[in-house]
């Protein structure tokens, strides 16, 4: 049952990326992010009186309170991400986190890593290279080179980096509390704190967004939105969060079959090909690490 609905969140993740790319790419980041935040808000206070609250500490309360403003930037430089570059030379650089965490996990929760998951770093630089493989042509350095020059990419880099920093504390966070509780009351409060933000700065104006058209368009991504993070939290809950993470960084590869699909992205195959492998790798750091 956590394999299915991991492979569910996986596809939820990207479709929710694929879509608001689709529909809102043409706009800043502040506006993609506005989207599936506003529109999801009503789902998430809606679930809240369903969810039993558990006892909480003060554990739980400063990383609750760290995770809430570092998850509201790393979720706008996640828009900004995509909105720069295709989806598959962005996505698949999630798959980075684990990698970063092997260092924030030993930090926070004396977590070492092992051989397994020095060699899923190996393999995720590997597939990082086949992201970029057309470009060898100009040398064999050059797809590494490419990566720094795509701004998204490099821009999803640094998304996966404050992941490494949020995963940590929302781990903690859940083991002093619980699953559901933790994902609905954390989105309920990062998507209001945003939403309120982007409305109060003058970033986003409430009268273009809820045209008809637009409002038909955000339902659809705030749905999808509010149903990943609902498939995320069941799935964990229900075997170990290295092993649900895993199945989640097929994100990653559904993604890139969405930038074929919808933006007619090129080199799909190689893309495809690196996407998969540093999947594997991630799994093999989240695994054994």
């Amino acid at each position: 049952m956590w394999v299915a609905l991991s492979v569910l969140t996986a596809l939820a993740a990207a479709s929710v990326d694929a879509w608001t790319k689709k529909f809102f790419g043409h706009r800043d980041a502040v506006t993609m992010a506005f989207y599936p935040l506003c529109f999801s808000l009503p789902l998430f206070l809606a679930s809240l009186p369903f969810v039993p609250v558990p006892t909480l500490d003060t554990t739980f309360w400063w990383c609750f309170g760290l995770s809430v403003p570092i998850n509201c930037l790393s979720f706008v430089l996640y828009m900004e991400s995509i909105r720069l570059s295709p989806l598959s030379l962005t996505l698949p650089f999630l798959t980075l986190t684990p990698v970063f965490m092997l260092a924030t996990g030993y930090a926070v929760l004396q977590e070492a890593a092992s051989w397994i998951a020095v060699l899923g770093i190996v393999i995720i630089v590997c597939g990082g290279y086949l992201l970029n493989a057309p470009s060898a042509q100009a040398g064999l350095l050059e797809p590494l080179r490419s990566i720094a020059k795509e701004k998204g990419s490099l821009t999803m880099i640094t998304v996966a980096l404050i992941y490494s920093f949020s995963a940590v504390l929302g781990k903690k966070a859940i083991l002093h509390s619980s699953p559901m509780f933790f994902g609905v009351f954390f989105f309920v409060l990062q998507n209001f704190l945003l939403v309120t933000w982007a409305i109060l700065t003058g970033r986003a104006q409430p009268r273009h967004f809820f045209t008809v058209s637009n409002a038909s368009k955000g339902l659809l991504v705030g749905a999808l939105y509010y149903l990943h993070v609902v498939l995320h939290v069941w799935a964990i809950s229900m075997t170990q969060a290295a092993y649900m993470i895993s199945l989640k960084r097929l994100s990653a590869v559904f993604g890139v079959l969405y930038g074929a699909w919808l933006f007619r992205e090129e080199h799909v195959s190689w893309r495809l090909a690196g996407s998969v492998i540093m999947v594997a790798g991630a799994a093999l750091v989240a695994v054994g690490g």
